[in-house]
């Protein structure tokens, strides 16, 4: 069974579509092969943030960016927040975000 991804709004959809190209391109690709074989991708592509909460990880000629994402009952794979990296460490703005929209959707 395939996987289905969504988006937690239009904005955040809105905000990856744009990201520059060769994240982009990387984004379509990475998350085809999310909804053929399952959110799980391992390292270097994904990362688990602990909770229920993981990272899509992006990295191409323009830059670094991160896509959170968590997973729902029913193959759901739901793309909570993005934001392009500038620092070897994740903000904690942006986690509080990701974890914040996560406990949103769960409860």
């Amino acid at each position: 069974m395939q996987f289905v991804i969504r988006y937690y709004s239009e904005t955040v959809q809105a905000e990856i579509l744009q990201f520059p190209d060769t994240l982009q391109a990387r984004y379509i690709t990475l998350t085809q092969r999310m909804v053929e074989f399952g959110p799980h991708l391992g390292l270097p592509h994904t990362d688990a943030f602990g909770g229920g909460l993981f990272e899509l990880r992006l990295k191409g000629a323009e830059g670094i960016a991160r896509v959170f994402f968590c997973t729902l009952i029913g193959q759901e794979i739901v793309m909570l927040h993005s934001f392009i990296k500038k620092t070897q460490k994740t903000p904690d703005k942006e986690l509080k975000i990701a974890k914040s929209r996560m406990k949103e959707l769960k409860t």
